[in-house]
């Protein structure tokens, strides 16, 4: 572990500048190529709780569970290209999406999506905190505690100064060690646990639902749940948004096809750790999931092959970690600081840096207070995945419809939060009308959904049809028995109700229409002193030699 964020404080040290720039803290200059991007897209997506939770859901649901969990987790990494580059085409300099919401609505629902960002971030940097306490706890000496202390001193080493720009160059790094990890050690643990046999020896160990390829339960449960999360993750996460604001423009598809390709292999792959274990009979220590992969490293790696699995491990968790530091830097220096208080144009860029290392700072020391509660990492990542379904329908909205008003979005994500937390939690009874009520919206949610991820490839016209159609096809099936699946109802309910109320109130706006252009004018570089000073030499540079001519010329003449 000293080896691994040694390397990393090395990489960010050689990085360093005596003068940091608030704008490359926050997205690297908005300039970063397709290696470094494609890489840190990959690695942020492939996170330790990701890994985690991908065992889960084989150990729990069999050979389907990876598939659902990891299969559509890499498609909505696809469905952010075209969405991303709608984004940077209308923002090009911007560096969070709630900063982009305050130039299109105001400050409402700039805040809405700022203040789920930071909740989000925390659940995500806690969850991977958890997952390292784990592993370290599970494979050494020390303690859960000094695990998830030493894990969190270790990233926040080498990301407090360079921010950003340690962020992505580390990950580089860090996603090729994970995916040579990936390619040794999961044929290694398969074989050792008795190989193609094991789907023979045992078979017993697993349920009818377990053993079923097509399992409706792994559905329900675990694939419906996460194709409605990932794609809030895809809109809504600052993390995912700000490599979408540090890549050049020209280079966004490239970036994002490559690490679907990337994501959807090594989640899947590690997932099956889960399967496997099903199959042998194991249970997992303490009876807590978040055991499982270090357990299954400590039965069948030698101890040179636990240490390449600690090297994946941390990676993954490192990878993701200082991303959300970086985002919750990001979110309080441009939307806390330097739009809500300092104002854009009095926003001092030091005071910013400051700003975004105190964040840091105050971030690392509540995720280990909240890790200390070792939550289940795969209910946190649900949880937060629906809790911004409540946003995507009035996000996407704002970017692409311009009579959408602020008063639309605001009131659209909070009737949506209200009617989400009630469903997920079971804090009514669904067992009569309400179900039925809860059933159609989560019908109207399945269309949406689909409408969504259609409209960002086809367009609207292939959108409404695409969400028409399942709408219709779905309600028969799906009315009466849909609320006894919370999670998945939860979700479905979000999408819903966020999409009528944004859509009724925005029909109602009949003058009102926004310039699309203003938002480039409202958002941008924090560092303009630096940047005149720049444009001011390189012209005088460029300037010295014609004036010299013509000096020369007038005297002659």
């Amino acid at each position: 572990m000293l080896l691994f964020f040694g390397g990393s404080l090395y990489m960010s040290i050689r990085i360093s500048r005596k003068k940091e720039n608030a704008d490359g803290y926050m997205t690297g200059g908005g300039k970063i190529g397709f290696g470094i991007s494609a890489a840190s897209m990959t690695a942020t997506w492939i996170w330790a709780s990701s890994m985690y939770a991908s065992a889960t859901s084989g150990y729990t649901y069999g050979i389907s569970g990876p598939i659902h969990y990891g299969l559509w987790g890499a498609l909505m990494i696809l469905l952010i290209y075209p969405f991303g580059r709608r984004i940077r085409k209308v923002a090009p300099k911007a560096h969070t999406i709630a900063e982009v919401m305050f130039a299109r609505h105001g400050r409402s629902s700039q805040l809405m999506l700022a203040g789920s960002n930071v909740l989000g971030s925390l659940i995500s940097l806690t969850s991977n905190l958890i997952a390292g306490g784990a592993l370290i706890a599970m494979l050494s000496p020390f303690t859960f505690t000094q695990g998830i202390v030493a894990i969190a001193i270790g990233v926040l080493a080498y990301t407090l100064w360079s921010g950003f720009r340690a962020s992505v160059l580390t990950d580089f790094a860090q996603v090729l060690a994970m995916l040579g990890a990936v390619a040794i050690i999961i044929p290694v643990i398969f074989f050792a646990a008795g190989g193609p046999d094991l789907f023979v020896t045992g078979a017993s160990n697993l349920t009818p639902q377990q053993g079923d390829f097509f399992s409706s339960d792994a559905f329900f449960n675990q694939g419906a749940p996460y194709i409605a999360a990932v794609l809030a993750y895809a809109i809504g996460n600052q993390t995912i948004a700000q490599r979408l604001f540090a890549v050049r423009e020209d280079l966004i598809k490239k970036t994002f096809i490559t690490a679907t390709v990337g994501y959807g292999a090594t989640i899947i792959g590690v997932g099956m750790l889960g399967v496997i274990a099903l199959y042998a009979g194991i249970q997992p220590m303490d009876g807590d999931v978040n055991n499982l992969i270090p357990q299954m490293a400590a039965t069948y790696l030698s101890p040179l092959l636990i240490c390449v699995f600690f090297v994946m491990i941390i990676g993954s968790l490192s990878s993701t970690a200082d991303a959300d530091m970086t985002a919750l830097s990001s979110i309080m220096m441009a939307d806390i600081y330097g739009q809500n208080i300092a104002g854009k144009k009095n926003a001092n860029p030091k005071t910013m840096l400051l700003v975004g290392r105190l964040t840091m700072v105050g971030a690392t020391a509540a995720a280990l207070g909240f890790a200390s509660m070792q939550f289940n990492i795969l209910d946190l990542l649900v949880f937060v995945g629906a809790m911004w379904g409540a946003l995507v329908f009035p996000v996407i909205a704002s970017f692409y419809w311009n009579r959408v008003t602020n008063v639309a979005f605001s009131v659209a994500v909070v009737a949506a939060l209200a009617a989400f937390l009630p469903v997920r939690f079971e804090w009514v009874d669904l067992s009569g009308g309400l179900g039925i009520v809860s059933d159609v919206l989560s019908v109207i949610g399945i269309g949406v959904v689909l409408a969504l991820m259609s409209f960002g490839f086809f367009g609207l016209r292939v959108a409404i049809g695409v969400g028409a159609v399942s709408i219709v096809a779905s309600a028969p099936f799906a009315i009466g028995f849909l609320h006894t699946y919370p999670v998945l109802s939860g979700s479905l309910v979000a999408y819903a109700v966020s999409t009528i109320v944004c859509v009724a109130i925005t029909m109602l706006n009949k003058t009102r229409r926004f310039d699309f252009e203003l938002i480039k004018q409202r958002t941008g570089e924090f560092d303009t002193a630096d940047t005149e000073i720049l444009i001011a030499t390189e012209s005088a540079i460029n300037d010295a030699e014609p004036a010299g001519d013509g000096a020369l010329a007038g005297k002659d003449a």
